[in-house]
Formats: C-alpha cells, structure tokens, sequence
C-alpha cells in the first residue's frame, strides 16, 4: 500500500512504519521535515503539511496519529486550545481533501483515545457506553466527528480510542517507572482507580490488523483486554524491576502538581477492546505481567 501518515516521528507512528516499511511505501506529514528524514530514514517521503498534498487520491490509506501530548503540561485555557487544534485541524484538512478528491484512500484511519468516555469509575467500559461530559469527552467527541465526515461510500472509517501505550523508550511508561527505578514508586491516590492500558507492539499491530481489514469501520478501543488498577500495576511495575512498591501519592499532591489533567490519572477507566476481539483479533501482550517483562527483560 501507499500510506499517508500524521504523527509519523511519534512513538506510535515511528514504530508502525518501521514495522511496516518494508511492505508498504510512506508518506508523513511533519512540519519539521530535516527531524523527520532523520528519524524516519532516507526512504521515507516527507511532506511539510497537509497542503502539500497534489493529489490523495494517489494514497491507498491515510493514518491520522498526530496531536499535542495532552499531558505533559498543565491544562490551561491556552493549553487546552494548543491539545484540540493540533488534532481539529489537521483532521479537518484530511478530510477536506478526502472528500474533494475523484479517487480517495479506500480507507481513513483516524486517532482518537479513551478519553472519549470520560470518568467511569469501576464499571467495565466498552464502544458502546454512554460517555461523562468533561474535557477529554469534548476533545475526542469533536475530533471523531470530525475524522467520521469523510464521504464514508467511498472512504472507510476506523477510529483508534487509544488507552495508555507501554514501551520501554518514550510514552507514559518511561515517566511512571522513574521513581520505581530510584526505589520511591508506588500507587496514585487511592490505588482502586482503573489503568487501561497497551502494549506498543500491540498497539502497532492492532492499527495493521485495522488497515487490512475491510470490515472494520467505526471506532475501537485500543487496550489490553485485563486493565488492571492502579495499585496491581504499580505492584507488577515494582516486581518486575525488582523494586519496592511502598509509597503512595495523595490525591491533592496530584492535583498541585498536575492541576485538573490529574483527573486522567486518578480517576481512571476499566476499559475493554470488544469490537477488536470480536473482530478476530489476537493480543501478543493480554496482562500486565506478560507487557512488562517483555518491555523490561
């Protein structure tokens, strides 16, 4: 296939087309297009922004991974306005240029994350729950909605609501595991609040299985099928790096230290990926245990 790529040198991005890039030709899009030949390599093409596209009807699939982290700085009305315009935006002119094109991509892969749900407490979350009105639902409801105005009797649809992705180099995992190293882990708040979570490898594959497979359309949770508290991941953490578990962090230090993005972190969600298992998929990585010591052995 001919892919065209958002997010191409994020964590997920950069390992998919590694996997892939032997099978099939990529385009990214990146605005730093010197980082991206770098990172990327030589044989990948880089395009500076979307309106460099000439034409995407020459595309077989377009994978859309880029936006703002949405938690690596305090939520202020300015970062906020910074996490929904990197995402709004470049969909938007996707999909523009889907929509006004002869031939488009036969399929639109397009990112979203769980946050879509909001706040879930315990109760076991899939597709088809209602979600809880607050920023993150706002974010991903409109960046969906925007990704799903693609002409879909031309173009399929498959949205990614993305849980948190475990790799050893990059992403959440190398932050959460810091102070376990230093032997000052432990859980967060109260410990029963729910992680969902995905190994990078799966996530990767998961996004393959989606491009391969016509009759998967409409949004999927990306997550491991066993999400597991804060307190059992933070005791599987500590295990796994041979470290004590013995801390914890109070919920209003959390909430000094992080403002209201804390509440992505102590509220949690139990979600799982039923439309991804019923569509046939296989987990390399279903429990914590097996991730972990695959990303730490």
């Amino acid at each position: 296939m001919n892919i065209l790529i958002t997010g191409g040198t994020g964590l997920i991005g950069s390992t998919l087309i590694k996997k892939l890039g032997d099978e099939h030709s990529f385009t990214v899009i990146s605005r730093n297009e010197a980082n991206a030949k770098q990172t990327l390599g030589a044989h990948t093409n880089v395009l500076g922004s979307v309106a460099d596209i000439k034409d995407i009807g020459v595309y077989d699939a377009v994978i859309n991974l880029a936006g703002e982290p949405i938690a690596d700085k305090r939520w202020t009305d300015t970062q906020k306005n910074i996490i929904c315009d990197s995402r709004w935006d470049i969909t938007t002119q996707l999909v523009a240029k889907i929509n006004s094109s002869d031939n488009p991509p036969k399929t639109f892969i397009s990112g979203s994350a769980i946050g879509f749900y909001g706040r879930q407490g315990e109760k076991v979350v899939t597709e088809d729950t209602s979600p809880h009105k607050e920023f993150t639902h706002d974010l991903c409801e409109k960046w969906e909605s925007i990704a799903t105005g693609v002409n879909s009797d031309k173009t399929r649809v498959a949205i990614l609501r993305t849980g948190v992705v475990l790799a050893e180099n990059g992403g959440a995992l190398e932050k959460m595991a810091l102070p376990f190293k230093l032997g000052l882990g432990g859980s967060l708040g109260s410990g029963r609040q729910y992680l969902s979570w995905i190994h990078l490898d799966d996530m990767v594959n998961a996004i393959e299985f989606l491009l391969n497979n016509e009759n998967c359309s409409g949004p999927f949770n990306l997550t491991a099928p066993e999400p597991v508290t804060n307190k059992m991941f933070s005791k599987q953490l500590a295990k796994t790096l041979s470290r004590p578990c013995l801390f914890f962090v109070p919920n209003f230090v959390m909430k000094i230290a992080m403002g209201e993005s804390s509440t992505m972190l102590l509220e949690g969600q139990n979600v799982i990926p039923d439309k991804l298992i019923k569509a046939g998929y296989s987990f390399t990585y279903p429990t914590v245990s097996s991730a972990l010591s695959a990303i730490y052995r």
